[in-house]
């Protein structure tokens, strides 16, 4: 995906890129931590494409206030997001906080409707998928039946949940890596949640250097239809939180609300803050 340098408010920053197709080509802002792209869910879907076509992977960060606010907590988590060739907002107070900073967002891109979007890409070219993850066992091999149904000539490589705290076990996370490299896919779908997911990601990299990687969180047991997605006018709205907190209050109430809710007010206010003083220089 070829785009000539745009020109973008002085809010907007260029960081240095693992991917050079993508260095000084794609506006984007920083939000807390995070520098977001410009990119819409189709622009994402056609560079995972053109990466396949030219033996090139990457990794997809989807970044919603929860993200931003751990990585801009820790320098370290911060990195980990900056290692992604993709970062893109999913949430609204993410994208108003970048249309603040002056960057021109088409929009939310969400981990949850990638997985549909990138499964579609992958079946029109005859690439494979590897479902990891997903809570309950059994979800993600549901979500890859679902998926391969839905989209034909994908092919489910394979599917992997392991057991809950893997990831402090040295053995658990070789498991996994052994059990993905085997299958060698051209995309996998990681759904730990954040940081997990990314860590694993990182994991795998090095191992399957030309497939590409999404964090999906929540995405694989939505695919499966586990549970569902807001109605679109809630998405719209930047509500569809709402509607989760509905469906989970238990397990959201606390990061939703305690957490993400004061964070996303100070993310807004320093984003227009920042860009008030800005135009007012002479």
């Amino acid at each position: 995906m070829d785009h000539p340098p745009k020109k973008v408010d002085s809010q907007e920053t260029h960081s240095k890129d693992t991917d050079p197709e993508l260095a000084g080509a794609v506006p984007r802002a920083r939000v807390g931590a995070v520098e977001v792209m410009a990119l819409s869910e189709d622009e994402v879907a056609e560079h995972v494409v053109q990466g396949w076509r030219s033996g090139r992977g990457g990794a997809i960060v989807t970044a919603n206030v929860d993200i931003v606010r751990a990585a801009t907590r820790d320098p370290g988590l911060a990195a980990l997001v900056a290692g992604a060739e993709l970062v893109v907002a999913d949430g609204m107070p993410v994208v108003w906080a970048a249309r603040l900073a002056g960057l021109r967002l088409p929009g939310r891109v969400t981990g949850a409707s990638l997985v549909f979007t990138l499964a579609a890409s992958a079946a029109r070219e005859g690439r494979s998928v590897f479902l990891l993850g997903g809570g309950e066992p059994g979800v993600a091999r549901e979500a890859g039946e679902v998926l391969a149904a839905r989209y034909p000539g994908l092919r489910v490589a394979g599917t992997y949940a392991p057991p809950f705290g893997f990831e402090r076990d040295p053995g658990g996370t070789a498991g996994l890596v052994a059990a993905v490299r085997a299958a060698e896919p051209d995309l996998v779908l990681a759904g730990f949640g954040f940081p997990k997911q990314e860590r694993v990601i990182a994991a795998l990299r090095p191992e399957l250097p030309r497939a590409w990687y999404l964090g999906c969180g929540a995405g694989i047991p939505m695919a499966a239809g586990r549970f569902r997605r807001a109605p679109r006018a809630l998405q719209q709205a930047g509500a569809e939180w709402l509607f989760r907190l509905a469906l989970e209050p238990r397990r959201l109430v606390r990061r939703y609300l305690r957490d993400d809710l004061p964070f996303a007010f100070g993310l807004l206010a320093g984003a227009a803050w920042r860009r008030l003083t800005t135009d007012r220089r002479p």
